[in-house]
């Protein structure tokens, strides 16, 4: 968000607007180097991504919070930074809400040509709500992986994607629509689902497809008539405050589970055998796709593993079906106490919920091989 300002939820209406007012500005002067042809194709998107975070992240991490919000609790600033993000986009949406006529939606339709002189003006005044909005969404993402230490490197293609994804809940919809049933009022959660609805990107990570879909999606403020800036500005602040509930709900699960991963490699006097025991009990079923918290506490444990006890197992990482007798055979080779190892077994197997029957019988067996041994 613009400058990452530290006012918190009882900052006075005149001073947000004065932010928004700015950012909006700059926003502007964005799109201004727009074509027609970026609007039609998506292409925008792609442009903003750039715009929007590349001098963003370079002055925004954790120590940046911590000198503005010395001792208080990651949850407590990225409740406020939500809050202030939805007064933000909702302010915008009132700004901007004189350029929603049904009109526009068709002059988007027919927007092209290669100059930026061709965008028409309405169509530019609806730009700069679309992209203010997705900025705003992508940079409190952002925020929010920042303050749960969760790594995000926005020059990498795989943790962009990853980004986008979080903060627009692209291939997230039931998530995304769950959290609107609890966060929004009931006279617009109606308008708020029809907001998140339609069909999944399975375009992968094109991101001019993003663009195109954003940009679809925002028409619905343009589209129904007779309601302006009521509905720009309600839809403008609940479906950001979705955004930001949905971006802390991931990356908060995620930095449990790293969390989770240190403090089993912390602890640990057997990392190696620790791996292999931890990689049988996630795979405990075989035949089940594996569960997103169970390969991200897997992938954390090799790296904390490597750094910490500069470990490096080829052979494990060479397994694909990882054999029980293999591992009871180290389990059994291994002197000494191996309650580090049962402990990290136990806490492995929750991870992802409830312990099933297939790993509640590999913990049965760990326990019975570590009080023989």
């Amino acid at each position: 968000m613009t400058e990452a300002p530290t006012h918190t939820a009882d900052t006075d209406d005149a001073d947000d607007r004065k932010v928004v007012e700015q950012e909006q500005s700059e926003i502007r002067d964005f799109v201004k180097g727009l074509s027609g042809d970026d609007i039609k194709t998506g292409n925008w998107f792609t442009k903003l991504a750039a715009h929007a975070m590349n001098a963003y992240t370079e002055k925004v991490d954790w120590q940046y919070f911590q000198d503005r919000y010395q001792g208080v609790p990651a949850d407590v600033i990225v409740d406020q930074r939500i809050k202030m993000a939805s007064r933000y986009a909702a302010l915008e949406g009132g700004l901007s809400a004189g350029a929603y006529t049904a009109t526009v939606v068709a002059t988007i339709g027919t927007a092209g040509g290669a100059s930026p002189a061709t965008v028409p003006a309405a169509v530019a005044t609806v730009m700069v709500d679309v992209a203010f909005i997705s900025q705003l969404q992508l940079r409190l993402a952002y925020d929010v992986s920042v303050l749960y230490r969760v790594p995000i490197d926005v020059h990498d293609p795989e943790d962009l994607w990853k980004l986008i994804r979080v903060a627009f809940t692209i291939k997230s919809g039931e998530a995304a629509n769950k959290t609107v049933a609890k966060a929004v009022p009931v006279m617009v959660r109606p308008l708020v689902k029809r907001f998140y609805s339609g069909p999944t990107l399975a375009a992968g990570k094109a991101l001019p497809v993003v663009g195109k879909h954003l940009l679809q999606r925002n028409v619905i403020k343009i589209g129904i008539p007779l309601v302006g800036v009521p509905l720009a500005l309600l839809l403008n602040r609940y479906t950001t405050l979705v955004a930001g509930r949905h971006a802390r709900a991931v990356f908060r699960n995620e930095a449990r589970v790293i969390e989770l991963a240190e403090h089993l490699s912390e602890r640990s006097q057997h990392p190696q055998l620790m791996l292999w025991v931890a990689w049988l009990v996630l795979r405990a079923n075989a035949k089940a796709k594996i569960a997103d918290d169970k390969a991200l506490l897997m992938r954390h444990l090799v790296r904390l593993v490597r750094e910490r006890h500069e470990v490096v197992d080829d052979k494990l990482a060479n397994v694909v079906d990882i054999d029980p007798a293999e591992v009871w055979k180290r389990v059994d080779a291994e002197p000494g106490d191996l309650g580090d190892v049962l402990d990290a077994a136990e806490r492995v197997a929750t991870v992802d919920g409830d312990v099933d029957p297939r790993e509640k019988a590999i913990l049965a067996e760990l326990r019975e091989r570590c009080r023989r041994g």
